[in-house]
């Protein structure tokens, strides 16, 4: 269920669909509503025509800017722009800031720095150390990219959103007959150190694949239809054994650009 031109996120994600969107749109029946568990940046969310959307993450900051989008967008793109100097394109000033962030408690200052830290950090990455603390160096871009039209267009479709930050658990179990559920959860590494893992706090390790495998499964028999996404791999196709396989070549990276 696509919609015609394809818009990018405000973000900068490990993992964004952006350019697999078309694929995946193919496989997503209609319905009154499209639940994401795990949403990132939200390529999906904006290139598809849902009536209606649930969208969820366990990154809090990301759920908190989303729903600061939602309600007062007018605001936030303005204060955020201030973010985007040369002044505050330098190493001293990023650490400075990303200090700021793993200190404050405030949601809007946190919301305003993470957008901050997502551009001007390295290669976009968001992580954590095992304290909760935001740990991504400086990216020394030439001048990054404030994503002004990206966050507009966000926060218009973002009025058709319900915003969560539970368990992937919970949003499946929730989910009734007639819901479409799309999954895009941090990928079955292809090594053990290929693996964008700690983008919250907690971890996502192969019980959990085995768990979201069996909970759709559950899903699908209840009558939602479900859509995962994940590296082509023994385990997976172990672990998937029961559902339809569609193979997509795709090249995986993120933006190093500003």
């Amino acid at each position: 269920m696509a919609t015609g031109q394809k818009c990018r996120a405000f973000l900068k994600w490990a993992g964004g669909k952006y350019n697999l969107v078309q694929a995946i749109s193919a496989h997503l029946p209609d319905s009154s509503v499209l639940i994401e568990p795990f949403v990132g940046a939200g390529s999906v969310f904006l290139n598809t025509d849902y009536p209606r959307y649930h969208l969820n993450d366990i990154n809090a900051d990301l759920i908190g800017l989303y729903q600061l989008l939602k309600t007062e967008h007018s605001r936030f793109i303005a204060d955020a722009r201030s973010l985007f100097s040369a002044q505050t394109n330098q190493r001293d000033a990023y650490l400075q800031l990303r200090q700021q962030f793993n200190q404050s408690s405030d949601n809007y200052e946190r919301a305003l720095l993470f957008l901050y830290l997502n551009r001007h950090g390295y290669n976009g990455l968001c992580r954590y150390n095992l304290s909760g603390k935001f740990n991504v160096p400086f990216g020394s871009y030439k001048k990054p990219y404030f994503p002004e039209a990206e966050l507009l267009f966000f926060a218009e479709k973002a009025q058709k959103a319900e915003f969560s930050c539970v368990s992937y658990q919970d949003v499946m179990l929730q989910a009734k007959a007639g819901d479409v559920i799309y999954c895009d959860p941090p990928y079955v590494p292809l090594s053990k150190t290929a693996s964008f893992t700690s983008y919250a706090s907690q971890g996502f390790d192969l019980n959990d694949q085995a768990q979201l495998a069996n909970l759709a499964e559950q899903a699908q028999n209840r009558g939602v239809a479900v859509v995962v996404s994940n590296h082509d791999t023994t385990w997976t196709r172990k672990i998937y054994q029961q559902a339809v396989l569609h193979s997509v070549q795709v090249g995986r990276s993120i933006s190093q650009k500003g």
